[in-house]
């Protein structure tokens, strides 16, 4: 039986903030004492949090490791990106799995099981991506649901690749409404950026910042529309995923204060990054391709007030990371070649705490609803994940706020050649990172090994 005692810190809820220590067993939360009043052991494991915070560790709703995209795979897999999440401050992920065309739903949930297993260092999910939803495939996702996946993503944005109809996307919603299950929806619309993105490369325009000119906010705002309406004609939540536009928000908004259960989140890279960045000269644009694409840096601003007022929910990472060299460089000639995706799953805290919280854009509460909180709610992982309670895992950091950090592609430990942020000092980062009571992160040494994550068997959509 270990016991681990994190005493004289600040707990830090998405609704509380207090003083007190907290005692792990077992790596569950055993109990919360007030300050110093925690009994005198023996405990195997002491941590000082003097002057600094015990948070729930980070929760990031949406990854990609692993996954074959635009004829290469993401550079990190689950040994290394879960490894760079921690290092960061997050203790769990949801992956998405993908069902190729054609296969039945459980072929991609084995091939991600395989992709994870025995690699991950902290605990992780996984979505399930449908790229075919047919009598068959709408049949089995009952026994999807059964196994703990209980999200299930669509693309309206992709033709010939992930892309499925409005058909496909309301018998998926309506079938998900009945197991209790949640739609993530990628909404773009896809059959007009296509045409968009073949006029562009016919006047010979290829270089990254096209990337973003033909898939304008319109083309979101649309498809995060039609999302909500079908999704409210089936009776269904839906969650828009990494929504990046001032109009796909205004979308949303209209939606929730109608009552509809509609969720959404952005991602840092629409926090802190602008179109300007797809601009740079020398194919230097490359490594900013992402999609939805990066949008003009006025828009950033609407995206805070969206996390403010709580129409945006969760700030995910769409972690999905391509090297310049070798991959990046595949789309040289042709900005519709340059795979689609950019690092980030361990720098979303650092950067919600610096440009969040010391901005005084967003609270300390916050900060912890939409990087843990409100993500363990949303996918069927709180109480367990999420906050800092008795009986919950100890997934826990210890945060000094007051910590610098240089944010480069030399300091940090995912496996990408470049930073987005090269060079950018952020203030903020964990001191110590806990995952089910271990130590696995302490002053930027790692402490875990690989294979310490395990499979989160998610419960089923509660919020409606």
């Amino acid at each position: 039986m270990k016991k681990t005692l994190i005493q004289g810190g600040t707990v830090v809820t998405a609704v509380d903030t207090y003083a007190a220590d907290v005692a792990i067993v077992d790596g569950k939360i055993a109990a919360i004492f007030g300050p110093d009043a925690a009994p005198a052991g023996p405990w195997d494991v002491t941590i000082d949090a003097r002057g600094k915070y015990i948070m729930p560790g980070g929760i990031d709703a949406h990854t990609h490791l692993d996954m074959p995209f635009g004829g290469t795979t993401s550079s990190d897999d689950f040994e290394t990106g879960t490894r760079a999440a921690a290092y960061g401050g997050t203790t769990s992920l949801v992956d998405f799995a993908i069902q190729a065309k054609g296969e039945p739903l459980q072929k991609g949930v084995d091939a991600w099981h395989e992709k994870a297993e025995g690699k991950a260092a902290i605990d992780y999910g996984f979505h399930l991506i449908m790229t075919d939803v047919n009598d068959g495939t709408v049949a089995e996702m009952g026994r999807v649901v059964s196994e703990g996946i209980t999200s299930f993503k669509m693309f309206m944005a992709y033709p010939g690749v992930l892309f499925v109809d409005d058909a496909q996307i309301f018998r998926g919603m309506q079938r998900a409404s009945e197991l209790g299950a949640l739609v993530c929806m990628h909404a773009e619309n896809g059959i007009a950026i296509d045409v968009l993105v073949q006029q562009a490369l016919a006047k010979g325009h290829t270089s990254p910042i096209y990337h973003a000119l033909t898939r304008p906010q319109v083309m979101e705002a649309e498809g995060t529309h039609r999302a909500i309406c079908l999704a409210e004609m089936a009776q269904a939540p839906v969650y828009m995923v990494h929504l990046s536009a001032t109009r796909a928000l205004e979308q949303v908004v209209e939606g929730r204060d109608r009552g509809l259960p509609v969720f959404a989140e952005t991602c840092p890279q629409y926090l802190f990054l602008s179109q300007d960045d797809l601009a740079r000269p020398d194919f230097e644009g490359a490594k900013y391709v992402c999609t939805p694409a990066l949008r003009p840096a006025n828009m950033q601003e609407d995206l805070w007030r969206g996390l403010r007022t709580h129409d945006l929910q969760v700030v995910s990472t769409d972690h999905c990371p391509f090297c310049q060299k070798g991959q990046k460089e595949l789309g040289k000639d042709s900005f519709a070649k340059i795979p689609n995706g950019m690092p980030g799953v361990e720098t979303r805290m650092y950067l919600l705490w610096d440009g969040g919280v010391r901005a005084g854009r967003i609270s300390m509460n916050r900060f912890v609803e939409i990087t843990s909180t409100a993500p363990a709610k949303i996918f069927g992982m709180y109480p367990r994940k999420g906050t800092v309670a008795v009986g919950a895992d100890a997934d826990l950091l210890v945060w000094d706020g007051e910590k610098r950090h240089v944010l480069s592609e030399r300091t940090l430990h995912m496996r990408v050649d470049y930073s987005p942020y090269e060079g950018r000092e952020v203030v903020g980062a964990p001191s110590h990172v806990l995952s089910r009571g271990n130590v696995v992160v302490e002053n930027g040494q790692y402490l875990g090994k690989k294979g310490d994550g395990r499979f989160l068997k998610r419960g089923t959509f509660n919020l409606m």
